[in-house]
């Protein structure tokens, strides 16, 4: 039977296929392999490094580990779980695991204690956490690379396309359409390029962070120096000062950013959607697509609409995560744990956002008519113009003239250009007014 439908969550049944990427590296199953992949690569790293203190491991016995290794399954992982039932502790059912696999070689049987030699189970979890979150945003900032492309094409292909800018939801001076577009991608280049210089990082230190075991047993091994060279073989960078659990607060930089990435998603979402609304954009009509169960006529802005909502969501769980996982009570307490489970929604809500976003601004087509009826409509946009024109000619009542003409007023072309050719200004600086419209009142826009 198929249990994919009976999930709660509907990442993992709705939007199983979108997210696949994600599931890979978030899944219980590629957590708990982390996990024994740390646990056979620091028994490696310590017997290879170390062989007078630790016994010898040989070339042979390292290919059979690393078989071991990079042949673990589904199956391994029910294994595990099995195990779990009876230890109630998930690090520990790993351990075991590869206890019995040791049990069963003659050679590696000697190992056996070596297995997890040092460590507490935050330390491994750590690590894992750490290459987990590192994939994940390495995966993000792919997705939020081809959003940011797709952004900047549509807007160098619209840069001379002008439209009516709206401030409090009033019309106001003109710009085009791909410099307002251009504004979201060098938004989202800047904070890509913060988000890439966060560091993951991790501890492996021992109960309370004071290396307490590894010093015990071998106190002539310089253990910090030796452990941060374990863990930056992960690409990952050690946190050398804490309580038995690394802090978390690489963690909350990196979700800050990506709510921050979010947001800006977001602010354009919602713009395109009242854009839509306004019919400054049309969308693309899909075959077979039904946008109401009553209404045939509708073509919906739903990808816009699904990346807002799950914007929202993914910041939402931003929001706990960074202000929960920096706390911790004392040397620790294990409800950070329970926490950190989760850390990969958040990025399956924010990548499917994505995808919906691209899926929308793909969709997009500018309505060049009502665009273009819209700034016939609203000449008195261009009163801006005219009375900095007027104050640069010395008029001081400039704006309160402007006022007086349009607050509240309709303008069409015929009363601007009544009121221009009256005015007491140069012939230069007239000509310059009367050569003004809507269209083309939209000061360096094109440039950007």
């Amino acid at each position: 039977m198929d249990y994919s439908h009976n999930n709660i969550s509907p990442l993992d049944n709705r939007y199983q296929n979108k997210i696949l990427e994600l599931r890979e590296v978030f899944s219980e199953h590629a957590l708990i392999k982390t996990r024994f992949y740390i646990e056979i690569d620091w028994l490696i790293f310590l017997c290879s490094n170390y062989s007078k203190y630790f016994d010898s491991i040989s070339k042979s016995s390292i290919i059979k580990l690393n078989k071991f290794k990079y042949n673990f399954s589904d199956k391994d992982v029910k294994k595990i779980k099995k195990i779990e039932e009876t230890t109630n502790h998930d690090v520990k059912a790993v351990e075991y695991f590869i206890r019995d696999f040791f049990k069963k070689d003659k050679t590696l049987s000697k190992y056996i204690h070596l297995i997890h030699f040092g460590l507490t189970s935050e330390d491994i979890n750590s690590l894992s956490y750490a290459i987990m979150i590192k994939k994940g945003t390495s995966i993000q900032l792919d997705k939020v690379t081809e959003c940011k492309k797709i952004i900047g094409k549509l807007a160098n292909n619209w840069k001379n396309i002008a439209f009516l800018s709206k401030t409090h939801g009033q019309a106001a001076s003109p710009s085009t359409i791909g410099k307002e577009l251009k504004v979201y991608a060098s938004r989202l280049d800047r904070e890509i390029n913060i988000l890439k210089k966060i560091k993951p990082m991790a501890k492996f230190s021992g109960a309370t962070g004071n290396y307490h075991t590894f010093n015990i047993a071998v106190d002539s091994i310089d253990w910090q120096k030796s452990n941060k060279k374990f863990i930056k073989s992960y690409k990952v960078e050690q946190n050398p000062i804490t309580t038995q659990i690394e802090p978390h607060d690489w963690i909350a930089e990196i979700l800050n950013s990506i709510s921050r990435l979010n947001n800006i998603l977001l602010d354009l979402s919602q713009d395109m959607w009242i854009y839509i609304s306004n019919d400054v954009f049309g969308l693309k009509l899909i075959k077979n697509e039904v946008g109401s169960s009553t209404m045939p006529h509708k073509v919906n802005p739903i990808d816009f609409e699904n990346a807002e909502g799950n914007l929202g969501i993914s910041n939402a769980l931003n929001n706990y995560f960074s202000d929960k996982l920096t706390k911790s009570r004392l040397q620790r307490d294990l409800s950070d744990s329970t926490v950190l489970r989760n850390i990969g929604t958040t990025y399956g809500y924010s990548y499917l956002a994505i995808s919906s976003l691209v899926k929308g601004l793909n969709k997009l087509t500018p309505n060049k008519k009502s665009i273009s009826d819209e700034l016939d409509n609203n000449w008195e946009v261009l009163t801006e113009a005219v009375q900095t024109v007027m104050r640069y000619e010395g008029i001081n009542d400039a704006y309160e003239q402007l006022k007086k003409l349009s607050r509240g007023n309709k303008l069409n072309k015929k009363t601007y250009i009544d009121f221009v050719s009256k005015l007491k200004i140069s012939q230069k600086s007239k000509q310059k007014l009367l050569k003004l419209t809507p269209h083309n009142y939209i000061g360096l826009a094109k440039k950007f």
